[in-house]
């Protein structure tokens, strides 16, 4: 095996993780706990870890039924909030498991962006503090909102939870906004 991967030339490029050698010899470093770029040997065994879990549950839809529970799961809060809408506005093009949304009460699509964006992350931040959800912030090209994940690794319990504590957060945060004079 190890004379194959040091003379086998394949015709198109392999990702870094999946280079086994390096100048045409074996890459012992790999066997020996060094990383391969930023990725380690271990997320390799977590991903095959993740596949037997996939074939589990019921393999690929299942992956896809629990992802699309997940995002009815805030698209049913999204109808009930007057404050929320998701970014993508055509269901189309709009992602079922890294869901984004903004924020469309006047009190803060009126404030300056910069000022929406720290809006965002006190709130996110109140969330944070409380351990009921982490880094659901918008992604730092998007205007401010958030990005929930909806993936099929998450329940959709929880992420109705998650909604009950952006409502108390959401509320919070606004409260604290100062007053127009």
């Amino acid at each position: 095996a190890v004379e194959r991967l040091e003379t086998y030339k394949p015709a198109w490029p392999l990702p870094k993780i999946f280079r086994l050698t390096k100048g045409g010899k074996l890459n012992q470093g790999i066997f020996e706990g060094e990383t391969i770029n930023t990725p380690s040997m271990l997320c390799v065994e977590d991903y095959l870890d993740a596949l037997h879990w996939a074939k589990s549950i019921g393999g690929l839809k299942a992956l896809i039924a629990r992802a699309d529970a997940n995002t009815k799961a805030l698209a049913d809060w999204k109808a009930r909030t007057p404050w929320i809408d998701f970014l993508a506005k055509d269901p189309a093009i709009r992602s079922n498991t890294s869901v984004c949304l903004k924020f469309t009460d006047p009190a803060i699509t009126s404030l300056p962006a910069d000022a929406q964006a720290d809006f965002c992350k006190k709130l996110v931040a109140l969330v944070e503090k409380e351990n009921a959800g982490f880094d659901f912030a918008y992604y730092r090209d998007a205007p401010a909102g958030l990005r929930i994940w909806c993936g099929a690794t998450v329940e959709a319990k929880d992420v109705e939870l998650l909604t009950q504590w952006i409502d108390w957060a959401f509320a919070e945060t606004k409260a604290a906004l100062p007053k127009a004079a």
